[in-house]
């Protein structure tokens, strides 16, 4: 069983910002208040089933991955793990500065960069390898809820050397709106939400910052503790 609290190292846009509002919004949490959002009024209407295809997305907010959820190693503290985030975000890197578009990844819909980022696979490089020596290790049911035998061999490693296997070259940056959608729907709901994003008119987003968020239990939603601006080069 999954020890808790876990902790999640993710990449969060700022509170106000048009971006976290539009994901936030759109799947019924604001991770930094800990509370539920109301959708938008429109949107249960436009897509039948609304609620159900975000009821994964909710337990996580809305967010980039960058380290997947841990618990954390023996010998190792919260407060230890947010001195190493706090001393990560002040070491001058280069910002990725990313175009979002909303589009299909498998049976989910996310916002993704229109194009690849060198920087913004640095990065998340970066991070899954810095904060690994917080990590308490996979235990054997966390590893085979990852279903091994649907992996690649390369997956597989990394998620035995990492605890994650979408990591490194396997690595792909997205912030996801809805999940678990019927191969029949996915176009039209990506569709209505591609429609939805263009009309913020929102052509950058800087991958800027660096937040750590815990969940207390295995029925709680994870929730934004600290938030760290990155600095630029």
């Amino acid at each position: 069983m999954s020890q808790y609290p876990r902790y999640a190292i993710y990449f969060v846009p700022g509170a106000d910002s048009v971006l976290y509002r539009f994901g936030a919004s759109l799947i019924g949490y604001d991770a930094y208040s800990g509370q539920s959002l109301a959708f938008p009024k429109d949107i249960e209407t436009g897509v039948e089933g609304w609620e159900r295809f975000t009821s994964d997305p909710r337990k996580y907010g809305f967010h980039a991955t960058l380290k997947a959820p841990i618990a954390l190693a023996a010998g190792k503290a919260e407060s230890a793990l947010a001195a190493a985030m706090d001393a990560f975000a002040r070491t001058p890197r280069a910002i990725p500065v990313i175009k979002p578009v909303v589009r299909s990844i498998s049976s989910f819909i996310a916002i993704v960069p229109n194009t690849p980022s060198e920087e913004l696979q640095a990065f998340a490089r970066d991070c899954v390898m810095q904060f690994d020596a917080f990590r308490a290790p996979l235990t054997a049911t966390d590893r085979e809820r990852r279903n091994v035998s649907a992996l690649s061999e390369r997956q597989v490693t990394y998620l035995d050397r990492w605890g994650y296997p979408y990591v490194l070259e396997e690595f792909r940056f997205h912030m996801t709106l809805a999940g678990s959608l019927p191969a029949s729907r996915i176009e039209t709901v990506t569709s209505f939400l591609r429609d939805r994003f263009a009309a913020l008119e929102l052509t950058s987003a800087p991958i800027d910052r660096l937040t750590l968020l815990r969940q207390d239990d295995a029925t709680s939603r994870f929730k934004v503790i600290q938030h760290w601006p990155l600095k630029a080069a």
